[in-house]
């Protein structure tokens, strides 16, 4: 069955980087779009970045271009989000979606792992 197991998330200072990992099996990964939401507490699932099934397309929510960047290895079945210049507001719990669509609404998205926090605090 389809599985996706994050990793990577922690506390981290502001202005700090942290580097989130989402690893996939139980589909044929390079025919799947990946991407990240999150969740604050308190408050509704965002989209925060998605990458085509080649990776040569991504998109990003406003809050986190420039700061956040999606990236897929499609022989090692993982996609990541490296995260520059932490806020404390992009502390949420990310959760790492996987589907056949490319859209930036979590609705749309059949698969999703577990999450893993990250809290941006000084």
């Amino acid at each position: 069955q389809v599985q996706l197991v994050e990793s990577g998330g922690g506390l981290v200072q502001p202005g700090g980087s942290l580097r989130l990992f989402c690893a996939a099996s139980g589909f044929t990964f390079s025919n799947y779009a990946m991407g990240w939401f999150r969740q604050a507490p308190g408050q509704e699932r965002e989209f925060v970045a998605i990458i085509n099934w080649s990776g040569t397309i991504a998109y990003y929510a406003d809050s986190v271009k420039g700061r956040l960047t999606i990236s897929r290895a499609n022989a090692e079945n993982t996609v990541s989000l490296q995260m520059n210049s932490l806020k404390p507001e992009d502390t949420a719990v990310y959760y790492c979606v996987a589907d056949q669509v490319f859209t930036m609404r979590s609705d749309d998205y059949r698969y999703w792992g577990q999450g893993t926090q990250v809290i941006v605090s000084s």
